[in-house]
Parts: C-alpha cells; structure tokens; sequence
C-alpha cells in the first residue's frame, strides 16, 4: 500500500513541477491539444492550468483507487488492477506533460509548438507495458500463508505429496527500488521534455537498472517440493535458484545477520551465498555441489525438515 502512496505523490509532483521547472523556456499559453488530422496545434492552456490540469485527473484517479482499495482490500499483495490502473494512468499522464512541454520548449507563441505525435505513441506503448506488468506480477504473488499448528516431526505418508512455501520482502529495499524507480522516470520525464542535454537513455538507464537490481532482491518466494528446493526472486518470480531433492545432502535452520554475511539483499561472503531480507532464522542448505544457500525465511524449520525428508527419500 505504501508503495502506492509513493508512486500516488511522486506523479503527482512531476505533474505539476515538469512545467513550472521549464516555465522560462515557456511561452504564456501552451498548446494542450492538436488536430487528428493536421497534426498541429488547435487548442491552449494557460501554463497553471497546463500543469494543475492532468495533476487533478491523476488526483482523481488516484483517489478512486485508494478508496476502492480501502473498501475491498483484505491485506497482502495489492491487487493486479490497481497496480494497473495506478502504472498505467501515471506513466500515460507523465508521458502526455513531457510531449506537451517539449513541443512547446522555446517557442514564442503556442501556435508554433511542435508535434505530439512520437512521444504519444512512445508514452502508450510503455503505458500499456507496464500495466501488464503489475497485473503479471501481482498474479505471481503468493497468497499470505495461514499459521499452521506446530508438529513435534514431520512426517509424509507414503504416496502423498507435500509442498512447504514461504515468502519474504524487506520493506526498506522496496523503498529503495520506489526511490530510484521515480528517479529515472524524473530524469527521463526531464530529458523527453529538452530540460537537459543528455540523450533519454543515458540520463534514465542507470537509475532504472539500480531500480530494477533492489527489486529483485527486495523479495523472495521459497518453494520445498517432490522437485526440490526452487527459490524465486522479485514480484514476478523470476529470476529463480532451483536444486533438485537429491542434490541437497542437507538443509538446516540457522540464526544470520547483515554484519555476518555483509549486508542486506544478495551477498557473497565466506558463509556462501546468502540472500538476507531480514536477520535472523535462515532456511540453509548443503548442496552436493557448490557452496552452501541460506534464504531467510519464516518457518524455515519445517522446510528443512521436508527438504531432509524428501532427499532421504530420493537418496534412501
């Protein structure tokens, strides 16, 4: 829900702050609307009503959600049509104010802004793109597991199958991913826009992929089944980690800290490979090849305890 907010306030600040920040490069009306057919300039806004104008329609959007939202959400992940609708509609909005300040960056009189129509097409294809994405994602979110009563042994009876899963974020790396996330659409709102010399690309490439990287390692799916051990990272699950049953010797449960393995996310240290969202109890295997894997996870106990079981069952 946060994360939301988050990405509720900073549209709504690029909304309003893009063409007050180009206001000098301005002229006092700007063209807002250009003709189907001619592709030029057919209607204009005075440059605070450029800029208040799509702040109130992704206000109102923004408010229909989060009401909607607030009426019908249960806890755990957001539901896949808001992160859409919330994704979609930013990302169509942001597009719209840079084409709009760009076409009418240096221009004395708004009759003479250039055209809209690149950075509109551009603006929905990515639009569309990342609404599929949060509705992707969101369908790969695990339910949140319900608290089973505790077992002394963990025993399979023969012929069943049994699938332990757990799921863990850090909420400080998703706030982290949110920060540069919004950096780069700042920056590549700003260049789309001709406030800065430097190409797109260059200005917005290095603050998405530090956003992307945190992403993936502020979350993480763990799966114990017939097949193994499958640990899967970020909101769509992927990239994933996978050993086979018969190829873990053991696994354990063990207490681990950012000071031992050298900070949060995914470390490499002397221990082996640690991926740590949060300190303390780590579901730790021992594969027949390779270093040894910790993940840190609820409940780690019981999925060592059916990892063990499993592989004695392919070994025994």
């Amino acid at each position: 829900m946060w994360g939301a907010v988050g990405w509720g306030v900073g549209v709504l600040a690029l909304l309003v702050g893009l063409p007050l920040a180009a206001s000098g490069r301005l002229p006092d009306r700007l063209a807002t609307h250009w003709g189907a057919g001619s592709g030029r300039p057919d209607g204009s806004m005075p440059l605070w009503a450029a800029a208040m104008f799509p702040a109130l329609i992704w206000g109102v959007l923004a408010v229909v959600v989060m009401l909607t939202l607030r009426r019908t959400w249960a806890g755990g992940a957001v539901p896949g049509w808001a992160v859409a609708s919330l994704g979609f509609g930013g990302v169509t909005l942001l597009g719209g104010q840079a084409s709009i300040v760009r076409a009418n960056l240096d221009r004395a009189d708004w009759h003479e802004a250039g055209s809209v129509t690149s950075g509109v097409v551009g603006t929905l294809v990515v639009a569309a793109t990342v609404g599929a994405f949060g509705l992707l994602a969101a369908r790969r979110a695990p339910a949140e597991p319900r608290p089973e009563a505790d077992v002394p042994t963990l025993d399979i009876p023969a012929g069943q199958r049994v699938v332990w899963l757990a799921r863990t974020s850090n909420s400080w790396l998703q706030a982290l991913a949110a920060l540069t996330g919004l950096l780069a659409i700042a920056v590549g709102v700003a260049a789309l826009a001709g406030l800065t010399d430097l190409p797109f690309l260059l200005a917005a490439t290095p603050f998405a992929l530090a956003s992307v990287l945190v992403l993936g390692c502020s979350s993480v799916q763990v799966r114990v089944s017939e097949r193994g051990l499958v640990v899967a990272f970020g909101p769509l699950g992927w990239p994933t980690r996978r050993w086979a049953a018969e190829d873990v010797e053991s696994a354990r449960v063990e207490s681990r800290t950012p000071a031992q393995v050298g900070g949060w996310g995914y470390r490499l240290s002397g221990l082996g490979t640690t991926v740590l969202l949060r300190g303390g109890e780590c579901l730790v295997i021992h594969p027949s090849k390779g270093r040894e894997f910790a993940v840190s996870v609820d409940d780690a106990e019981r999925g060592a305890a059916l990892l063990n079981s499993l592989s004695a069952r392919h070994t025994g």
